[in-house]
């Protein structure tokens, strides 16, 4: 057995043992938090909370979407979520790769939803299907198959019947599907809500009256088809009958005005844990601080569910992201895209999780009250007359200073921006600014074995000078590539006179393309003239190059390409992209137009049609050794060995333009290295290979590379860890939650000693191997750069050694006693502890 599946095997057996099990218990409370007459009763929900099989229920939610994870990963995320305090898992149903070709359905691999909604069951969590079947999701085509534009007459998400009958079809389907499974709550399995449409008031204006009836008949069309579940609608105000309405956003808590109807629960459908990205856009970050005073200011003004979009947001391989997405998706999630769990991130919310649930007997039973204690600060409180059921949430909403609250006799010090969690009105369990959870950096090491020798060889991809489907102007490229390819040729020839060329040598014509998207790779006479591509903002784009016309028959040929198809908006149908208009400036006889000089056309290119990315196509081309400087439009083949260990492996795409790769005949998808960020990197250098796509000796790599003068020389393979484990701890910190459990209502501590301690814990059972840094007083910086501050005691290193050294976890207390205090320099400073630690397995 691999040292991943005996990790995998611990994990599972520890949670049968230890976990909360949502179904069954409530982890911090051994009463159970019934609903008079309500036992039995499958999903039902009043203006308080969720009630399921008879329980209220705080829920927290992650987004796990299964096409853009593998299913071997699936146990491990499903796990990993659900020791971070998580209880339901949201994930999207993506029509278009279910039913790719009208009639034809795939539930196969990654596609099986009736799997992954098991899986979920079988690790004892809830599920929320969000079925849309629009869902927009950064996916290719927000989910819509592509022969759905092909359908005559057809207005995409509006009051329209070819639209509407396809819609009602599909979402039948997977009712129906989840229905025969036994899926839904009210049939024992573990879907809780669905979901029909996705944030439609965004457009819902677009369409006037007929934008109106559609929501209602959406709306009344899910109802009717009986799952014994509540439906939801997100952002949806005047969601239909008993179809909830809830939030999506950063600040729920702050931004949602409350369902349309008082019978209805607070529900938060998306919590977005950062931004996803898009090719040249910088990083997208989100704290954890800021996450976790979110969710605790949500779940203190009446929320009962809130999801993380993402939790887990994983790769878009192939061609399934949408315009421009990059195909890293919400790498900044508490599960970052290699499935590892980024801290502080996940740790704090886990422990946000932890607090509130402390706090459930208060928030199901108690009534609330809100009491303002300054201009910024407040105090809500829970609280139930002539029982122990008493919660508060203190609230410093001053942005820039800390504050002290005084409540109930006592004074409570608060870092700015920041909630404190009071399960029992006296005891502050929990801060959202103060991190007691660890902290860790993310490594991309270069693996030794994958490395040794790609022995690249490449292919040349050739222009074409005239193609037939001939037609007057160039042809929409949706149309015409039909969502199958990125790619499609255009080509034409002209005419040219001594007469019409410049008579200066140095001075050459210029072609321009006006396209309406998203790129193009411009050809004359044969020869690269060059590359020019729109934005996400921006899609359309002019390109001019310089170019050498010749006197008598030049062939021009244009590659367009596309970045994906359209996710959002009105009229998403009618979308265009394409060279629109091309032109030949700097003739002696004025400006050429070339736009209806007609255009012959294919689609893909020579390499996809003969699939020589896979082991069988790759022999039906003749392939060279790389030479000189290499031209555009390449494909390069190696092969390589699996990398070491059980680590995740990524390829950083070192000296390449933009393309794709495949390794042993699967894409992971589209790169785009020569796209720079504001800050002038890439958007993103490692891509993401899944192991279930190796064999242990000679893989097939091949990457199309689209650009002139980019090698594979310096591509690497790399493996993926977060073995550099940190902590920061101060002496201001309440203790961790995690020492707290709730009896009958009644809080209380599990441990006698309190006091604030830096808590370690390496991945996957390794060990503390080095300690890496240390400081005991005011040091600074961030896991993976500390620095030391002006006061520090000159034994931290050693004392951090002494308690962590060789050890799987460690605590290390906040006590000058460890630190030498007889020479402590600042004794009047309360001191912080910044620790950062490297893990391995024992030799």
């Amino acid at each position: 057995m691999a040292v991943s599946d005996t990790i995998l095997l611990i994990t599972l057996l520890t949670l049968l043992v230890t976990s909360s099990i949502a179904h069954d218990k409530d982890d911090n409370d051994g009463d159970e938090v019934k609903v008079e007459g309500k036992a039995n009763q499958g999903v039902t929900y009043d203006g308080r909370s969720m009630i399921i099989h008879g329980r209220r229920e705080l829920l927290f939610s992650g987004s796990i979407h299964y096409p853009r994870c593998n299913p071997d990963t699936w146990p491990d995320l499903l796990t990993k979520a659900k020791l971070g305090g998580l209880n339901v898992i949201q994930t999207y149903v993506f029509w278009n790769v279910h039913e790719p070709v009208q009639g034809q359905f795939n539930f196969e691999g990654e596609y099986d939803l009736v799997k992954f909604i098991k899986m979920i069951g079988e690790h004892k969590m809830y599920a929320n299907l969000r079925v849309g079947p629009f869902i927009q999701a950064e996916w290719n085509h927000g989910g819509l198959p592509y022969w759905l534009r092909e359908v005559p007459n057809i207005t995409f998400r509006s009051d329209n019947e070819p639209f509407k009958n396809h819609m009602k079809k599909f979402v039948k389907m997977i009712i129906d599907k989840m229905k025969e499974e036994k899926l839904f709550a009210s049939q024992g399995g573990p879907i809780i809500l669905s979901q029909i449409e996705n944030e439609y008031n965004t457009i819902q204006l677009a369409f006037r009256e007929l934008g109106d009836s559609y929501v209602q008949w959406a709306g009344n069309m899910a109802v009717a088809l009986d799952t014994g579940v509540p439906w939801i609608m997100c952002k949806q105000k005047d969601a239909p009958g008993p179809i909830i309405n809830t939030c999506n956003g950063r600040h729920c808590g702050d931004t949602f005005t409350g369902p349309n109807k008082p019978n209805k629960p607070h529900l938060w459908t998306e919590n977005w844990t950062a931004q996803y990205r898009v090719f040249g856009d910088p990083p997208s970050q989100r704290s954890a601080e800021d996450l976790a005073y979110s969710v605790a200011r949500f779940f203190s003004k009446n929320g009962t569910l809130v999801n993380y979009y993402m939790y887990y947001g994983g790769t878009n391989y192939g061609r399934t992201s949408a315009a421009f997405t990059t195909t890293r998706y919400y790498d900044e999630a508490p599960l970052d895209e290699y499935g590892l769990q980024r801290n502080p991130k996940w740790g704090h919310l886990k422990d946000v999780h932890k607090a509130l649930n402390l706090c459930k007997k208060a928030l199901f039973w108690g009534s609330p009250v809100v009491q303002n204690l300054g201009p910024d600060q407040e105090v809500r409180i829970w609280e139930q007359p002539g029982t122990s059921y008493c919660a508060a949430f203190l609230a410093n909403n001053d942005t820039k200073k800390a504050q002290t609250i005084h409540f109930r006799g006592q004074d409570y010090g608060l870092p700015a921006r920041s909630i404190s969690i009071l399960p029992d009105c006296k005891t502050v369990v929990y801060n959202t600014h103060m991190i007691t959870a660890q902290h860790n950096s993310r490594n991309f090491v270069r693996s030794a074995i994958a490395n040794k020798n790609f022995n690249w060889e490449m292919y040349k991809e050739v222009a074409p000078t005239e193609l037939g489907s001939r037609t007057s102007l160039p042809m929409e490229l949706y149309e015409l590539t039909k969502d199958t390819t990125d790619y499609a040729w255009y080509t034409t020839k002209i005419e040219l006179s001594r007469r019409d060329l410049p008579m200066k040598k140095e001075i050459f014509p210029v072609l321009r393309v006006a396209s309406l998207g998203h790129g193009v790779h411009a050809f004359v006479n044969g020869e690269y003239i060059g590359t020019a591509h729109g934005s996400k903002v921006e899609k359309s784009f002019v390109f001019q190059k310089p170019a050498k016309f010749e006197e008598g028959t030049n062939h021009i040929a244009l590659l367009g390409y596309l970045v994906g198809l359209p996710d959002s908006g009105a009229y998403m149908e009618r979308r265009y992209a394409g060279p629109r208009s091309i032109t030949i400036l700097g003739l002696n006889t004025g400006t050429l137009d070339l736009s209806i000089n007609g255009w012959g056309h294919q689609v893909g290119l020579d390499g996809e049609k003969k699939q020589i990315y896979t082991e069988k196509g790759s022999k039906s081309v003749e392939w060279t050794k790389p030479s000189g400087e290499i031209p555009s439009l390449t494909w390069f083949k190696g092969s390589f060995d699996a990398p070491e260990g059980d680590n995740p492996i990524a390829i950083r795409m070192t000296g390449m333009g933009k393309g794709m790769v495949w390794i042993n005949g699967k894409s992971i998808g589209r790169y785009w290295m020569s796209y720079l960020s504001p800050l002038l990197q890439p958007t993103q250098s490692e891509y993401q290979i899944p192991r279930s796509y190796l064999k242990p000796t000679q893989n097939l790599i091949v990457i199309f590379e689209e650009e002139e003068k980019n090698d594979p020389k310096n591509v690497e393979i790399l493996l993926v860890d977060r073995d550099i484990i940190c902590s920061y701890v101060t002496e201001y910190h309440p203790p961790s939650v995690r020492l707290f459990e709730s009896k009958g209502g009644n809080l209380r501590a599990k441990v006698n000693d309190l006091k604030p301690k830096a808590e370690l814990t390496c991945p996957n059972q390794k060990h503390i191997v080095a300690v890496e840094f240390a400081s005991f007083g005011d040091p600074f910086g961030a896991c993976g750069g500390y620095f030391v501050g002006n006061c520090s005691s000159p034994v931290s290193k050693e004392v951090v050694e002494k308690f962590c050294l060789g050890k799987a976890s460690c605590k290390i207390p906040l006590d000058t006693v460890h630190f030498d205090n007889k020479n402590d320099a600042c004794p009047d400073m309360k001191k912080a502890l910044a620790v950062q630690v490297k893990c391995a397995y024992k030799p």
